[in-house]
């Protein structure tokens, strides 16, 4: 750890010539450097990113939103993937042998700035490589433990008993667009029926996960396009502030669902089964990750979500943009229940099993 003295006389504590006073000479970067703040978030979970040039290299300074304990556990996480090939930015030491420098109560990291551009999800090549390279991240966490002083930060949340309660909640939601009978509530009851009947098919095979046959690894959590670069065919993950232990299938079903509510790859269920194929190629599933994926593909989040929303804040809410965002949700709804049953045709195919729905 590297401990900065605070400027107290700032107003900004935050803009980037405080940091290049405060925080970067813990890097021997405070002379001849030019530092440009990329992004920055003023929420409860703080974020700044700078990008730091110094001669001919560099850097990303990253201020995060978490404590020591669980920036520990993503360090030990980022180390071992580095140690195991796949290609991640690697937290760079202080001039003090430390891995963050703590400045006015803040805590900074620092790695190299990856170059090369946003995977491209509309380019096969690069979906087939960022699903190997998922598979592969989930292969090679067998055995990763993180390092003393770590914050165990797990995931496993019960799917089944999440899914079970969002469905009772649209059939509460529907009794409300009766109420209500104003312009989204049409919309809704007109969406209701096939919104069901994904809500149906995806609790169905949820209650029929074996939560001890699910895989286990390293999860990125937030493994999609804005956190994939790709350089010369390469591909590296940045941005592994969500990383836990948690379900494999919940990593991969949170890509798949950004990548199937894309315009140009909307629910293509050929385009899933080939990302499920590549990620298989370096790590294996069993029934129940399918199970599992199929589950949380199926559900229509954002019918759910946004009827949730509308309906606890319909006195001050902005109506006309709950309407442009539920219409633009129930669009796809036929062509998402068709990539439910080709999904569910293809595990069971693949498994030659039927799912018994309970």
């Amino acid at each position: 750890m590297s401990n900065a003295i605070a400027d107290s006389s700032s107003s900004n504590l935050l803009s980037p010539s405080n940091i290049k006073k405060n925080v970067l000479p813990y890097y021997n970067l405070s002379s001849n450097c030019s530092i440009y703040q990329v992004k920055f978030k003023d929420t409860d979970k703080q974020r700044a990113v700078y990008k730091i040039e110094s001669d001919s290299h560099e850097y990303c300074l990253k201020k995060v939103y978490y404590d020591v304990d669980e920036l520990l556990f993503i360090y030990s996480a980022i180390e071992w993937l580095y140690r195991n090939n796949i290609n991640v930015p690697r937290i760079l030491s202080t001039t003090n042998h430390g891995r963050y420098v703590r400045y006015n109560d803040m805590l900074f990291i620092l790695t190299d700035w990856i170059q090369g551009d946003k995977c491209d999800f509309d380019d096969i090549n690069n979906v087939n490589i960022s699903s190997r390279n998922l598979g592969q991240i989930h292969e090679t966490s067998l055995g990763f433990s993180p390092i003393l002083g770590s914050k165990h930060k797990e995931g496993f949340t019960n799917l089944t008993d999440s899914l079970n309660k969002h469905t009772l909640q649209l059939v509460k939601n529907e009794k409300l667009a009766l109420k209500y009978k104003d312009y989204f509530s049409k919309i809704y009851r007109v969406s209701f029926t096939n919104s069901m009947c994904l809500a149906n098919l995806s609790t169905n095979v949820a209650n029929t996960i074996d939560y001890d046959n699910l895989s286990v690894s390293i999860c990125h959590n937030d493994y999609v396009s804005k956190n994939l670069i790709v350089n010369q065919g390469k591909i590296y993950v940045i941005d592994f502030d969500k990383c836990r232990h948690d379900y494999s299938a919940f990593d991969i079903s949170y890509c798949l669902r950004r990548l199937m509510r894309r315009e140009n790859t909307c629910w293509n269920g050929d385009l899933a089964i080939n990302f499920l194929q590549e990620y298989e190629s370096s790590h294996p599933l069993t029934f129940d990750d399918y199970k599992y994926i199929l589950a949380y593909l199926a559900f229509p989040q954002k019918y759910w979500k946004l009827s949730r929303d509308y309906y606890k804040n319909i006195s001050k809410c902005n109506k006309k943009a709950f309407i442009n965002l539920l219409n633009k949700a129930v669009i796809h709804n036929d062509i998402h229940i068709d990539f439910s049953y080709k999904l569910l045709d293809y595990i069971e195919n693949k498994f030659s099993t039927k799912i018994s729905f309970k």
